[in-house]
């Protein structure tokens, strides 16, 4: 039949009808055929309840691909949804899901139109059950209904546990692709074997069933493979043994597998070149026949039915039927099992009352229970003669009996354990004479019991509820060794009840599928469950958001200062996050990989035999590196050759013996700054190599070391996985070379923005697929009051981003109606400054963050609607009807962690310009200690020339001095620097805003050794201030100002107990001054002392004899900042430099979540004693910096101002006072993330 959409229903008898109960005569099943009007119309119950079902007994098993209802013919009565349910036998009742999450169909709104439903997939069976769940609110239940489908053809086959099929195929017949198997089973088992093949050196394909799952196992047989290519585990299903048939296909070829059970299929690919198809022309279903096999398997045979079993096209029942097939043991071509009726308690106050036995003097029950949840009330009764309680509960996954009686201890036995795993476990317990005993899966825990009175059986027994009662499903249930049966239950001709569904049970999984991604581990209850995103890297209901950024630049625009991060380049995609390096320079953010082979590699031939290439693995994944690659505004990879005799290219041809090959296994030829295919090293573009003969200096073949040094720079070849040089097979002949990291700069989605002038304009591209999982995130500016920034439509679904006044909403319709998330802010948005919107919506709940404000959660309804179905085009900046449009930026915009180019799509938009202006608006406050913010086209810059600090945010600068090193820095006469025309713009800002009457002095230091000299401030007037570290690790100072040698400064005291000291030093102090004069400041000599210094302390000439070892930053004085001057020269600022200084990164370890940065030291002169890598806690360094401050002036002006000083020096305040209030406002101590080094500001 070419369609099967026949009407099965209403061909039917009047007796193929059956319900739970009738109105009347008249409003019986027999008249709910689809368009009937004779009788009342339609059937109608006695009561209206959700306890009432409508039943159709198709005759024989069909597959049915769509129904329909109706209400009462001409009357108030129809139902508005409803549950359909289906068997092979009239027992046993499963639910039809419309999806994963789904069990109710959507019925009517009046009594005579037609709800018309399509089966996706068609189901197959004999017996279909409407259950109403809500009706008209002005009648009752009435429901008139029809079925459309047609014959089902099935061969079936039963196994027994102990019986198998052999089937033996032609060799002929065997496809050389792939092997095709197809099967349905049911079984009430929780293990058993399906099917086994196998083949040499233990090489096999087997699927069986483990604790309810289907497990597809692939062994390769290759045991030099690495796993899991030589052993591949596939699982798909759970609650399998539920009596219900399960469809099974496998489509195995010669290195990959695609495995499907019902609707869900896993794909395995496997990257070597074993052959899963190379087995023997056997296969065995139902088990493994035969004993002493190669493959040993523990679990069972089969014990349950087949049905329409197909290997490769050839219904293997049928052969069986006909003898072809070997048949071992008992099986039988029909599927029939004694049917057991189990019964769902739907909620925690769902419940069954039985009565007990009269009489009897013990107590006796037994049943089985399935749950997810991990405590409940199971059972509960009371004697007949005393108030004797006995309580069995489920809690934390056990079993817990209480025995309770007034006036006595109550005795408990616990039993079992992880008992809530969805598996049925048998749960036996009695009472008789002085013995307890409870039996859990045949485990048995028992005690001693001394109760008063006589022991009777309850009365009542009660299953379940009222309160905190069992969620799940039990079986098999006897009260005093008689067996319950639940449909007597249903029937009302025994117990009682409430809210039960009898015979049938709805647990279902919902960790299958799992919804949790990006590797959380699913958990669930009844009714809900829940993802463990821990490890994972990502964050949220569904473990679907990332908790890193997308780039270094985004790193950088939040602020941070190099060292290794990790980043996420396709957000919420499927990539995990790689840990890299980002350098923040003052231009440019660069992304570092490293990878296994940064040593200088060596290549020489052994026996004339050509080396072998050597293979570089990188510290992220080659998926990753394509997505940071793809990401990135430019890449490039250094390789330094060096060659003795050995050349990379040989013959007249240019035939190249050396090469490297790139991400995609391409082999290259080229090398640095030539274009792909030209033979060329830079050198021979550039004309300057050592040979003009030759296009690269290592071509030439010299008998003595030549190098090449090449950049790689296209992108869609980088990274370098291989090198190979092998041009060493000569006499002498040595080649070398030194592979660098991959290194990326830019990000060409965190700046790709679009500019919308006109509220009719848009940009649009193809419909956004977040069918379970949605994201949107991007960053928005405008002066505007509101507009749409996003809006995808589907026929009744839509996803949509606006902005009301005030407020960023976030709304969308999955089929549950509208759902609305907002954020509202204190203070407009329309700021023109740049907001950052997340907004995500999962099968969960839907959350919206702006900014830093705090995020809104919306909850998703349990067993709602989860797929988010569009269809429209995604319209950013406006709507398709073009009314509520946006005005303003909109830029970075990324939908599930895929960014999309809105400038590429501006270009060719009118209205919409590609780019937006104007962002130090919103991150100029990264630019710290007088940086000035600067425009770019992508991002922003911070300008130090004018602040005393250096860094891509003007935050520090930093070095490391050598033994006998030494800084030397003079200030020259305020006004020689404000008169100059030469001076530089650096010199003009230090001397335009010095002040005189007062100086500032800071510096941060680190350092493992005590004594120390910190600082030495002196002048020509034998004046001076020391700052020392003392033998203890007290930072002190001295002074001496002419008329107080050697008093003690009040310095807050830092103490660093272990390896290291460390502190940051701030100091003031006001010079004398007179009427309208400016008085001489000191000079400066830090960790020194001049010779024979007059009249220095003695604790400053014990801490001089040491001198300083350690690191020196943020060495500043009033604005100038000598360091800088010397690290950065700028101008004719007097400073000299003496032994080996090197620039340092920074003093102090990076702090934050990231992984600490190694210091990268540049020295910036030669000498000695330089320092290794701030790792390195064993570092002394031998410090001497020596920071000269001299005002030099005429003679005549400085006894002048020296006579004022001394004339003026009682009109000042005390300098202890003064310097101690100033200290302490600018002391601020900060810890770094080592504990054995610390860095301290004074």
């Amino acid at each position: 039949m070419d369609h099967c959409d026949v009407p099965l229903a209403s061909t039917l008898p009047r007796e193929s009808f059956s319900c739970s109960s009738q109105l009347s005569r008249s409003h019986g099943p027999g008249f709910a055929s689809l368009n009937r009007r004779d009788g009342a119309g339609g059937w109608s119950p006695l009561v209206s309840d959700k306890y009432q079902w409508l039943q159709v007994d198709l005759g024989e098993r069909m597959e049915v691909t769509a129904v329909a209802t109706q209400g009462g013919y001409g009357s108030s009565d129809w139902v508005t949804s409803y549950v359909l349910m289906f068997s092979d036998s009239g027992r046993n009742w499963k639910q039809y899901r419309r999806e994963e999450s789904i069990s109710g169909f959507p019925g009517n709104t009046n009594a005579d139109s037609v709800m018309h439903y399509q089966l996706q997939p068609p189901l197959e069976a004999r017996f279909l059950r409407f259950l109403p769940l809500a009706w008209s609110p002005k009648g009752r239940i009435g429901m008139r209904i029809e079925v459309y489908g047609c014959t089902y053809r099935s061969e079936m086959v039963n196994f027994d546990g102990k019986s198998s099929l052999l089937y033996t195929f032609n060799r002929k017949s065997v496809s050389p692709a792939k092997d095709v198997i197809s099967l349905k089973f049911k079984t009430r088992k929780t293990d058993g074997i399906l099917l086994h093949r196998e083949g040499q050196n233990s090489k096999h394909v087997t699927l069986q069933l483990v604790r309810g799952k289907l497990i597809l196992l692939l062994n390769s047989g290759c045991a030099n493979l690495p796993s899991p290519d030589a052993h591949a585990t596939l699982t798909l299903g759970s609650l399998l043994d539920d009596e219900h048939w399960h469809s099974v296909l496998i489509e195995l070829g010669n290195t990959h597998v695609h495995f499907t059970l019902d609707r869900h299929s896993q794909h395995f690919q496997a990257e070597g070149k074993c052959d899963y198809l190379d087995l023997d022309y056997k296969i065995s279903f139902g088990g493994i026949p035969g004993h002493g096999k190669s493959v040993a398997f523990p679990q069972k045979d089969f014990h349950g039915c087949f049905e329409n079993l197909y290997y490769n096209g050839v219904d293997i029942i049928d052969l069986s039927k006909k003898h072809t097939t070997q048949i071992l043991g008992n099986v039988s071509f029909s599927c029939s099992h004694p049917q057991i009726v189990p019964v769902t308690f739907l909620s925690s106050r769902s419940y069954l009352a039985l009565p007990g036995t009269i009489g009897e003097d013990k107590v006796s029950v037994t049943f089985q229970f399935r749950t997810w949840n991990r405590a409940g009330l199971l059972l509960t009764t009371q004697f007949q003669h005393g108030p004797v309680a006995l309580v069995l509960v489920l809690n934390d996954g056990k079993l817990r009996l209480s025995l309770s009686q007034p006036g006595h201890p109550a005795r408990d036995i616990t039993a079992g354990a992880g008992l809530s795993d969805g598996q049925w476990h048998s749960v036996s317990l009695s009472l008789k004479g002085n013995h307890l005993n409870v039996m859990v899966d045949g485990e048995a825990a028992s005690v001693a019991h001394s109760l008063h009175g006589q022991i009777d059986s309850g009365e009542t027994y009660y299953l379940g509820g009222p309160l905190a009662g069992f969620q799940g499903c039990l079986r098999l249930i006897s009260i005093g060794d008689q067996a319950v049966d639940p449909i007597m239950v249903q029937q009302g001709s025994l117990g009682t009840f409430r809210d039960l569904q009898i015979d049938t049970c709805g647990l279902t999984d919902r960790c299958l599928p799992s919804y949790c991604e990006h590797g959380g581990e699913c958990s669930q209850s009844w009714d809900t469950f829940s993802c463990d995103c821990m490890h994972t890297g990502y964050t949220g209901a569904t473990c679907h958001s990332s908790l890193f950024e997308q780039s270094c630049d985004a790193h950088r625009h939040r602020g941070n200062s190099s060292g290794f991060y990790y980043i996420d380049s396709d957000g919420s995609g499927p990539l995990g996050p790689a840990l890299v390096y980002c350098n923040m320079t003052e231009d440019t953010t660069w992304t570092l990989v490293q990878h296994n082979g940064s040593q200088l590699a060596k290549v020489k031939s052994l026996n004339r035999e050509s080396p072998q290439p050597v293979f570089f693995k990188y510290t992220v994944s080659l998926d990753q590196l394509q997505a940071i690659m793809d990401g990135a505004d430019d890449c490039r990879q250094e390789l330094v050759l060096r060659c003795k005799k050995s050349r990379l290219s040989a013959g007249p041809d240019g035939t190249p013996v050396s090469w490297w090959v790139g991400r995609t296994n391409e082999t290259h030829t080229y090398w640095g700054g030539s274009l792909p295919g030209a033979q060329k090293c830079a050198c021979g573009l550039q004309g300057n190599c050592l040979d003009s003969q030759y296009h690269c200096n290592c071509d030439a073949a010299r008998n003595e070391w030549t190098s090449d040094t090449v950049v790689l720079s296209h992108k869609e070849h980088l990274p370098v996985t291989q090198v190979a040089m092998r041009d060493t097979g000569r006499p002498h002949s040595e080649a070398a070379y030194t592979l660098g990291p991959l290194l990326c700069s830019g990000d060409n989605s965190f700046w790709n923005s679009a500019s919308f002038s006109t509220d009719t304009s848009y940009l649009h591209f193809p419909t956004f697929r977040g069918e379970l999982s949605a994201d949107v995130s991007f960053f928005f500016k405008t002066t505007a009051p509101s507009g749409v920034f996003v809006e995808n439509l589907g026929i009744t679904d839509f996803i949509r981003l606006e902005l009301p006044p005030a407020e960023v909403t976030f709304s969308f319709d999955v089929g549950n109606g509208r759902c609305e998330v907002t954020v509202r802010s204190p203070t407009p948005f329309n700021d023109n400054q740049w907001h950052h919107v997340r907004a995500e919506r999962n099968v969960k709940e839907a959350t919206l963050q702006v900014d830093q404000l705090p995020s809104k959660t919306q909850a998703a309804p349990a067993d709602g609607h989860a797929r988010l179905q569009l269809n429209s085009q995604l319209f950013v900046g406006g709507t398709a009807t073009r009314q509520r449009g946006f005005l303003g930026c909109i830029r970075s915009l990324r939908l599930n962690g895929l960014a999309l180019d809105l400038e590429e799509r501006a270009t060719m938009t009118p209205g919409v310009d590609p780019g937006c202006p104007g962002h130090c608006s919103s991150y100029g406050h990264l630019c710290h200690n007088g940086g000035r913010c600067r425009e770019r086209p992508r991002g922003i810059a911070c300008d130090c020339a004018f602040s005393a600090y250096d860094g891509p945010f003007c935050e520090k600068i930093s070095a490391y001095f050598g033994i006998g090193s030494s800084v030397i820095y003079d200030f020259q006469e305020h006004s020689n620097y404000t008169t100059s025309k030469n001076s530089s713009s650096f010199a003009t800002l230090l001397h335009g805003g010095l002040t005189l009457a007062g100086e500032m002095a800071t510096l941060s230091f680190r350092t493992t050794g005590t004594p120390s000299l910190l600082l030495y401030v002196s002048s020509f007037y034998e004046e001076y201030l020391s700052v020392i570290l003392t033998p203890n690790g007290r930072a002190g100072a001295r002074r001496s100002l002419t008329e107080a040698a050697g008093t003690a400064l009040p310095v807050m005291p830092y103490e660093r107990k272990g390896q290291g000291f460390g502190g940051r030093v701030g100091w003031w102090r006001p010079c004398r001054r007179g009427p309208g004069l400016r008085p001489p400041c000191p000079n400066a000599c830090p960790a020194c002392l001049p010779a024979d210094p007059p009249g220095a302390d003695p604790d400053t000439l014990r801490a001089s004899l040491r001198g300083f070892t350690g690191c020196l930053s943020a060495v500043r004085f009033g604005p100038a900042a000598p360091l800088k001057a010397a690290l950065r020269p700028s101008g004719p600022v007097a400073v000299t430099v003496r032994g080996h200084v090197a620039a340092a990164s920074q003093c102090a370890e990076s702090k934050g979540t990231r992984a600490p940065a190694r210091e990268a030291n540049r020295p910036i002169s030669s000498g000695t004693g330089a320092c290794p890598s701030a790792r390195s806690r064993a570092c002394v360094i031998a410090v001497v910096v020596f920071v000269l401050l001299c005002l030099t002036t005429v003679a005549a002006r400085i006894y002048q101002q020296r006579w004022l000083y001394k004339k003026n020096e009682s009109t000042v305040p005390p300098a202890g006072d003064s310097a101690e209030t100033a200290l302490k406002s600018e002391v601020n101590m900060q810890s770094s993330v080592s504990e054995s080094q610390r860095e301290y500001f004074f």
